[in-house]
């Protein structure tokens, strides 16, 4: 009896465990119960993977026909300048247009200049003007695409929903960061560049494809604003005039220039302090991505997010950028750099959930083109201010100036949530659009 007894308790033990553990499983991969947002999710497989393919071979390119990496800034510049001058519009025609058909349109044309780079680079008549022109294309593409893209993820799943949505969009892009560069590594070295080329005009037909299958009876259509003068600029003032709104941009506008500036950062460490080369970049940037992809699946089962839990990740991210920064060998860098990755999808998860269920739905647009802005705008303003200190003192420095960054929003956001009473604020989405 005795042995049935303690058997019985460990069948009991065991089942308790596997139900623990489906509904882990449930609340990690919640979203994907929506058929709209499967098929969303794995277009964004295939287009990210090559769009880290097309960012690798572009690098590869510019450096080929200029040994520069001037040459190589300027084209980051290019690419990154539009949001910050053109998404506000991109915020605008997603709150007054439909979402779907938008990024059909932005896909399109994104696929377009993809298959034009290649063909000029495959027919060997690429000279370097026109590399910039479309790397100027495909920032102005993107700055009126992020904003759609990003709303369009509530609309699909809904509030309850969003932030889980977002957290495994986030681990995509980041899954797409080990896969993408290790196939373009291959293409490149067995085929060429333009292959890479190619190969990402090819994946927006995922994209598009799953646009034009997506059901809209089954979205969460939020509802528009109808054309109106000074929409831009009203925007502005909404974001402005909303604490948790206000802060959050303005923690997202340090974070993005100081902090999540690792293009430039990463590089010089890798070569200036360990003379690692791009053997240990490469290193770095993979375990930063795989330690994203678990961080990722890990916040997708953690539940909405709070203003509150956006600066814990936030001054965690800082910790994270400031350990690596004085550590004294490369080999104890990349045992952090999945802890850098964890705190970076957290803080960039957490702000875009954070900003789409606080913010009103006919502004939402407007409210994620500042998101776009305070991310990859910066980057033009914040890249040459890092480097800049990393040649005139050290990489570490560049590092460490970032870490103070992410602390300073952390701390930013804490004071003005507690004296505006919205540290622990309920999302206005909530209360405007409940689940169906």
């Amino acid at each position: 009896v005795a042995r049935h007894l303690r058997r019985g308790q460990r069948a009991s033990r065991h089942g308790n465990v596997n139900a623990r553990f489906e509904a882990l499983g449930r609340r990690t991969f919640s979203s994907l119960r929506f058929r709209n947002y499967r098929l969303y999710f794995v277009s964004q497989i295939i287009s990210f993977s090559g769009t880290w393919m097309q960012s690798i071979a572009l690098s590869w390119l510019v450096l080929e026909l200029t040994g520069s990496g001037t040459a190589l800034g300027t084209v980051l510049a290019m690419q990154f300048l539009p949001t910050l001058l053109l998404a506000p519009i991109g915020g605008m025609l997603a709150d007054r247009f439909e979402k779907r058909r938008l990024i059909i349109g932005t896909q399109t044309v994104a696929g377009l200049l993809a298959l034009a780079l290649g063909v000029i680079t495959l027919t060997g008549v690429v000279e370097l003007w026109m590399v910039y022109a479309l790397a100027a294309g495909f920032g102005t593409v993107t700055a009126l695409d992020n904003p759609s893209r990003q709303t369009f993820v509530m609309e699909m799943v809904g509030a309850d929903d969003v932030s889980n949505a977002v957290t495994l969009n986030s681990v995509v892009v980041n899954g797409a960061r080990v896969i993408g560069p290790a196939v373009a590594g291959v293409v490149i070295a067995t085929a060429g560049v333009g292959e890479c080329f190619v190969f990402n005009a090819v994946s927006y037909l995922a994209v598009v494809t799953a646009m034009l299958l997506i059901r809209p009876d089954q979205l969460h259509e939020s509802a528009r604003s109808v054309r109106a003068p000074r929409q831009v600029r009203d925007g502005f003032r909404y974001v402005w005039s909303e604490p948790t709104l206000r802060t959050t941009i303005i923690m997202l506008v340090l974070i993005g220039t100081l902090t999540f500036e690792f293009s430039t950062t990463l590089p010089m460490l890798a070569e200036f302090t360990f003379d690692a080369g791009p053997t240990g970049l490469a290193i770095m940037t993979s375990m930063m991505g795989g330690g994203a992809v678990i961080g990722g699946l890990a916040i997708a089962a953690a539940g909405p997010p709070t203003p509150k839990r956006l600066i814990v990740v936030a001054t965690a991210f800082g910790v994270a950028v400031g350990t690596i920064a004085v550590m004294p060998t490369i080999g104890l860098v990349y045992a952090m750099m999945p802890f850098v990755g964890v705190t970076s999808v957290s803080t960039i998860a957490w702000s875009n959930a954070t900003l789409q269920l606080h913010s009103d739905p006919k502004m939402r647009g407007r409210v994620m083109a500042l998101f776009s802005m305070s991310l990859m705008g910066s980057t033009p303003i914040g890249g040459p201010i890092v480097g800049w200190l990393g040649d005139h003192t050290s990489p570490r420095v560049s590092l460490l100036v970032g870490a103070v960054g992410a602390f300073a929003a952390a701390g930013f956001g804490y004071i003005s949530l507690v004296r505006a009473g919205r540290l622990d604020a309920e999302p206005l989405a909530a209360v405007l659009e409940p689940a169906r």
